[in-house]
């Protein structure tokens, strides 16, 4: 069976790019998720890259979170070997990664796309690029979400954005602190790629180093929220009001709660 994307790998000047490849929204499936997880493996294992930028190669798209299939008419157990993945896998990752990374938000991050986003160490937003945890709005949670959003953003305004479902912009999403900086959208690769050679210019032993402890500290319990993470998602993702919601948005229609 051939595949329907492709993760471009690049490097130059130390800097490991990762581009996402799957027209038409970058949206997550198990093989488009299993490579971008080898991609970043292969960064952290190449002593030649001393930063990793991630980003879409799709325009005013950077991802939009996963295929529907994977959880509609799916048992508990098959969810729970996907978020296995996208949750604990992508942490741990990313945990021990051992070098910076930049998330390069051009365009629409949703859900498990606000999900990859975020496990970088810093995310450069596009003025035209949106967010949103739209995931409410078909009865599932963006459960991960729950363990370091509001630490954040603050309790009220986690809360607004979590069970809202709202979009909302670059600039709110920078003034929140869930961004670290906002670019023109032209320039946007550009001063990513600056941003990594700053990066690649110091001490790889001293960013290694001083990385792991960073991650100590900022961790917060954060491994055991990913745990119940898992559990909650699961929980809710088997429900009938999770499947008729899943079963709505792909029928364009209102769902029937029950």
């Amino acid at each position: 069976m051939s595949k329907d994307f492709t993760i471009h790998y690049e490097t130059a000047d130390h800097v490991a790019e990762i581009a996402l490849d799957r027209p038409r929204l970058n949206a997550f499936s198990v093989p488009f998720l299993e490579e971008i997880l080898s991609s970043f493996r292969k960064a952290a294992a190449d002593d030649d890259v001393r930063a990793v930028i991630l980003r879409s190669a799709l325009d005013d798209i950077f991802c939009a979170g996963l295929d529907l299939d994977i959880i509609l008419g799916k048992s508990g157990l098959e969810v729970r070997q996907f978020l296995q993945k996208l949750y604990t896998d992508l942490w741990d990752i990313q945990t021990k990664m051992g070098k910076p990374t930049i998330a390069a938000v051009n365009g629409a991050a949703r859900g498990g796309g606000m999900t990859l986003s975020i496990s970088c160490d810093m995310i450069l937003a596009a003025d035209s690029a949106t967010f949103g945890y739209p995931e409410i709005d078909l009865a599932v949670l963006p459960a991960i979400h729950f363990s370091h959003l509001h630490r954040i953003v603050g309790r009220y305004r986690a809360f607004d954005l979590l069970f809202t479902g709202r979009t909302f912009s670059a600039e709110e999403a920078a003034s929140l602190g869930l961004v670290s900086r906002v670019h023109a959208k032209d320039d946007l690769l550009e001063e990513a790629r600056k941003l990594a050679r700053v990066f690649a210019a110091k001490s790889p032993t001293a960013m290694r180093i001083g990385r792991a402890a960073f991650m100590r500290a900022a961790d917060l319990d954060y491994t055991r929220g990913v745990a119940n993470a898992v559990e909650d998602f699961c929980n809710i993702a088997v429900t009938p009001d999770a499947q008729e919601g899943l079963k709505a948005f792909l029928e364009k229609r209102k769902p029937a709660w029950k």
